[in-house]
């Protein structure tokens, strides 16, 4: 079974009896969501008896929170990294993201589609990168702490987090299930593309008007206003 946790993410202690218990938690509550994994069933995936997986945890709750705990964590170390090498918001940490943590983009687009509190930690930390991100490129156009860059990154957060949470339709679409790793490049190449056409065509007359309109400023078909 492949841990959900990459190398880097895993402390290397980390190689218990209950951690094995929850990468097989990991792996069955992606696959079957929070009411349909069991713990007889993670029990049977560890290679472990029911016995010792209540020894380890109490309950299902229990087992899902450290879950839901080494998921943020990991995600956390990742955007760190990303952070410090200035890659955070833009679309190429996407694409690399998918390429390296297709069980963890799983179990988080469940645990999205769920209502996890690991979920919300998540997207707030991908919204508080994507912030900088515009900020730190567009000082003028998103001014630190506006509500203009808070809602700009908002949205691009949910953009990004909703290729993870429609993962299955978007396989449907494509023929290939774009969390596997050699299809991982999919995503981020459609997203730059994708942004590379929105950019030409907001400064475009169409787009002007466009934005005009949203604004409540009326534009004629010449572009006055």
């Amino acid at each position: 079974m492949g841990s959900i946790l990459g190398a880097g993410d895993r402390p290397n202690e980390d190689l218990t009896a209950r951690a094995r218990i929850r990468d097989a938690a990991l792996v069955q509550f992606a696959e079957h969501g929070a009411k349909g994994a069991t713990l007889r069933g993670i029990a049977e995936a560890a290679g472990v008896s029911l016995g010792l997986v209540q020894h380890h945890f109490r309950s299902k709750e229990a087992l899902r929170q450290a879950c839901d705990d080494a998921v943020v964590d990991a995600f956390r170390h990742r955007l760190t990294r990303a952070a410090a090498e200035g890659d955070l918001g833009e679309p190429g940490f996407m694409a690399d993201l998918y390429g390296t943590s297709g069980l963890l983009l799983r179990y988080l687009a469940r645990a999205m589609v769920d209502g996890s509190p690991a979920a919300s930690a998540v997207f707030d930390e991908l919204t508080a990168g994507a912030e900088d991100f515009l900020s730190r490129t567009w000082p003028q156009r998103f001014p630190p702490g506006s509500a203009r860059v808070r809602d700009a990154a908002s949205v691009m957060a949910a953009m990004h987090s909703g290729t993870i949470v429609l993962h299955g339709h978007l396989a449907r679409r494509l023929g290939v299930d774009p969390l596997d790793r050699e299809h991982a490049a999919r995503i981020g190449t459609a997203m730059l593309d994708l942004y590379a056409s929105l950019g030409e065509f907001a400064t475009s007359p169409t787009g002007e008007r466009i934005r005009a309109s949203a604004a409540g400023h009326p534009c004629d078909p010449g572009g006055r206003q």
